[in-house]
């Protein structure tokens, strides 16, 4: 399994004997990367930055919860391909953890449309995130989802930008209610580089 790879295939699926033999060392393996890959901005906006091996995992993960057998595996593919990034972009999943569920729903009712309020900063660039092609996130009534799944789409001058470490990289949220920036560790920029052809 290669960072480079952009879609996970039917011969990537490990039956789900072998899966559950290797499942508590894959695992393991995958914290580290994972932690390099979790932005935290503000008090309760985490951004988990997605690449092949978190997908894939996910894809093996369904596969074991749902017992659907060989009939599941195409739905998984499809629904989870689309948060692979393809070389030119970044793709994270946005988790707003309010642990409170009364105290969350009240915020999530504040923050409508906070999606289209994200946005990385780096040289003299603004790249807005898109939501990707999921249902829409927010409700008429103006409540979001505590989940949320976002496309960075880079120019090739952009990826330079992005591959310079003398230059400063933020990640934000622009939101009225929620507005608050993080400035990406020489580590967590390096991981994410990754993800660039």
């Amino acid at each position: 399994m290669s960072e480079a790879e952009r879609r996970i295939t039917l011969a990537d699926i490990l039956s789900p004997g072998e899966y559950d033999q290797q499942r508590k060392s894959l695992k393991a393996n995958l914290i580290p990367m994972k932690k390099l890959r979790r932005i935290e901005v503000g008090p309760f906006a985490t951004f988990y930055f997605e690449n092949y091996v978190t997908m894939w995992l996910q894809v093996q993960e369904m596969l074991r919860i749902e017992k659907g057998g060989d009939e599941q595996i195409p739905g998984e593919l499809a629904s989870y391909n689309p948060l692979v990034p393809q070389g030119d972009e970044l793709i994270a999943t946005m988790m707003l953890e309010v642990e409170d569920e009364k105290r969350r729903n009240a915020v999530l009712l504040t923050l409508g449309g906070i999606e289209e309020t994200i946005f990385m900063e780096i040289g003299g660039d603004v790249i807005r995130a898109t939501p990707t092609e999921y249902d829409d996130r927010t409700t008429a009534d103006g409540k979001t989802s505590s989940v949320h799944w976002l496309r960075f789409k880079l120019t090739a001058a952009q990826i330079a930008h992005f591959r310079n470490s003398a230059e400063r990289l933020v990640l934000g949220v622009s939101h009225s209610h929620y507005g608050h920036m993080a400035v990406l560790s020489a580590e967590a920029r390096a991981a994410l580089t990754k993800d660039f052809a």
